[in-house]
C-alpha cells in the first residue's frame, strides 16, 4: 500500500514537472523565433533626434530619428531599437547629423525587455549634405 502511494506520487511529480516546463519552453521557443525571423527589413534617412539607454532591468538603447522628405512638410518619427553596442556607439557620434540607417523588424517580440520597438537597426552610415 504504502508502496503504491510513493508511485502515485512520483507519477504526480513527473505530471507538475511536465506541466510546469512544457509552457516555459515554449515561450522560450517562441521568443527565439520572434527574434531570429524577420518580417520586413529596410532602410531610413533622417536626422537622429534622440537617442538613449532605456529600462530598469533589462536596458535598450531606444531612439528617434526624424524623416524630412520635402522642405516644408511635416516630419515623421520613427522609434527605432538597437541591440548591438558598436552600432549603439556610432549612433551617439552621429546625433544631429544626417543619416541612413538600416533596419529589421521583428513582429511579435513578447516583451519589452527586448526593446520598446519592433524596428531593430543594424547599420547607421552618415550622408553628406
Amino acid at each position: 500500500m504504502k508502496a503504491n502511494i510513493l508511485g502515485n506520487l512520483k507519477g504526480l511529480f513527473k505530471y507538475l514537472i511536465i506541466l510546469i516546463a512544457l509552457p516555459i519552453l515554449i515561450f522560450a521557443i517562441y521568443t527565439w523565433v520572434t527574434l531570429t525571423w524577420v518580417y520586413s527589413s529596410g532602410e531610413r534617412a533622417g536626422y537622429v533626434q534622440k537617442f538613449s539607454s532605456k529600462g530598469y532591468v533589462c536596458k535598450t538603447w531606444e531612439g528617434e530619428i526624424v524623416l524630412v522628405s520635402m522642405p516644408g512638410t511635416q516630419a515623421e518619427k520613427f522609434n527605432f531599437t538597437v541591440k548591438n553596442a558598436a552600432v549603439a556607439k556610432q549612433v551617439i557620434e552621429s546625433l544631429g547629423k544626417r543619416v541612413r540607417i538600416s533596419y529589421e523588424e521583428h513582429k511579435g517580440i513578447p516583451s519589452s525587455c527586448f526593446g520598446d520597438s519592433a524596428y531593430f537597426v543594424n547599420n547607421i552610415q552618415v550622408l553628406e549634405k
